[in-house]
This record gives structure tokens, sequence and C-alpha cells, in this order.
């Protein structure tokens, strides 16, 4: 049976947001380098946001700047044409992510937008990322649910993914699961829906997950037909924006224990465990 071949976007970023405690620039620069030798074929390095609001972003251009060439795409994370504006500036990246949430409480809380404020920045965002020939990815965060009681259905999950391809030039779309809410079931049921009703879209998973979910996850993830994940070594991270307890992400190395199965990639796992011991002088458990 051929195997599929298996996408990983790792996301640092995400893992180093909400750590109060400042990490040097140097620090960041060393990690990211090493990521960049591993093969992912994306690295969400940093994001270009309010200081105020991701402290531990506000040196993402001074990142950027140090970054060494590699085959894998940089990805930042924006929140508003301003962002946006600044992330373009830089020509080694070539994704913008963009959060967009199907919880208005959630909007709210991660970009101080509501849900119609949040469709006139994508329309900015996309418009911006075209006259820079930069991609848009956007994240349908509390994808799988929410904790604050807001309607959620894998069919609203559908109406939003329709009205967003009917009105923007989206590369692809990463289903977040911010707050670990997503079953086996959930995950398997949507995913299948979704590359059904979109067969030529990009859809990614971005799981956030309780210790012992992983591998449950991951396959039904993937019998729902989707075969790219957003990680992080050593499973660090947690969004600061959805409420207080930090629920960190998907491993990556708990992703290609169980990928030896079901997927091929194209990890270096000498250079994926030089970067591994380097992110022990970043992260604390």
């Amino acid at each position: 049976m051929t195997r599929a071949k298996l996408q990983i976007t790792e996301c640092p970023r995400d893992a180093m947001q909400g750590i109060k405690e400042w990490i040097p620039t140097e620090k960041k620069v060393a990690y990211l380098n090493a990521l960049l030798k591993c093969g992912f074929d994306t690295l969400d390095f940093g994001s270009f946001v309010s200081a105020k609001a991701i402290a531990q972003m506000q040196d993402s251009a001074e990142v950027c700047a140090q970054l060494e060439e590699s085959s894998t795409q940089l990805l930042a994370i924006i929140a508003n044409s301003r962002g946006a504006l600044s992330a373009v500036q830089h020509d080694q990246i070539s994704i913008l992510g963009y959060p967009f949430s199907v919880s208005e409480t959630f909007q709210l809380r991660n970009t101080n937008s509501n849900i119609d404020q949040s469709l006139i920045r994508l329309e900015e965002i996309a418009n911006i990322c075209q006259q820079h020939s930069k991609k848009l990815r956007v994240y349908l965060s509390m994808g799988f649910g929410n904790p604050y009681g807001d309607v959620w259905s894998p069919e609203l999950v559908m109406e939003w993914v329709e009205k967003l391809e009917q009105r923007f030039d989206i590369a692809a779309y990463a289903l977040s699961d911010t707050i670990a809410c997503a079953t086996p079931k959930i995950a398997k049921e949507l995913f299948s829906s979704l590359t059904t009703a979109f067969p030529k879209l990009d859809f990614a998973a971005h799981l956030h997950v309780t210790p012992g979910q992983e591998h449950a996850l991951i396959e039904s993830v993937v019998a729902g037909g989707c075969t790219h994940f957003d990680t992080a070594i050593g499973g660090y991270g947690g969004c600061p924006m959805a409420k207080d307890e930090l629920i960190g992400n998907l491993a990556t190395e708990s992703l290609l224990a169980t990928s030896s199965t079901l997927f091929e990639h194209r990890i270096d796992l000498v250079a994926l465990e030089k970067a591994r011991k380097l992110s022990t002088s970043i992260f604390h458990k």
C-alpha cells in the first residue's frame, strides 16, 4: 500500500509565545536555524503583532533577518493589516497566517475584533498578500469546539470554509483545536467532510493535545483525509489568549512515531535531535 506524504508545519512561535520570561533573540535565532535544517515543509517562526499582546514576539523582525536560507518556507502570524505590512517587507517570509475564529468570543479575545470586523481585516490582509506575492494561511480557531458556549458544529465550520473560499485567495486552512477539545470521532468526521467537499484545498490539523491522546487523534485526522500537521518539538506551547491553562501543541516526536506506518516524510532525524537538545535551553516543564 502506498503511504501518504506527510507535511509538517513546525511551530516554535506557538511554543514560545506563552513564555513570560524573555527568551534572548540570539537563543531564538540559534533554535530556529537548527529547525531549518530538519526538513520541515514550513516553519512558523514568529509573529508581527502588538508587543502588548504577545511580548515574546516583539523581536520577530530582528530574528527573521538572521535566519539562514533553507528549503523550508517561513510563516509569520499577523492579526491585522499593520502586521501584514510589516511582515511582507521581509523577502524570506513566504506565508502569512491569520487566526480567524468560528467562535465570536475567541475572535474578540485573540484579535480584539468580532467576526464581522475580522472579515474586513482578512480582506485587507488578502489584498496585501496578493500585492506582495505572499501566500495566505487561515487558522480556523476553535475549529473543533470552544469553552465559551458559542454555537459550534461541523456544518458551521464547513459554511465558513465555503464563505471564505468565495471571497479570498487562501492557500491553506489550519483547523485549530486551541484547547484540546477535539475527539477522534469529531476529527475524523470533520476532516472527512471537508476533504470530500473541498478536494482541491489544503487542510492542516493544528492540534493542542492532552497527553495520551496523540496517537488516536493523529490516526483519526489521517482517516479523515488530512496528512498536514502543525507540531512543536516537545509538545510545548499553548495559546495565552484562549484560557488561563496552556495546553501544549502536538509533539513533533509523537507525530513521527505514529507516522512510521502511515506516512512518508523527509525529516532529517539527526538534525531533529540536535534541535531537540537546543530546545531544552528555551523550554522548561
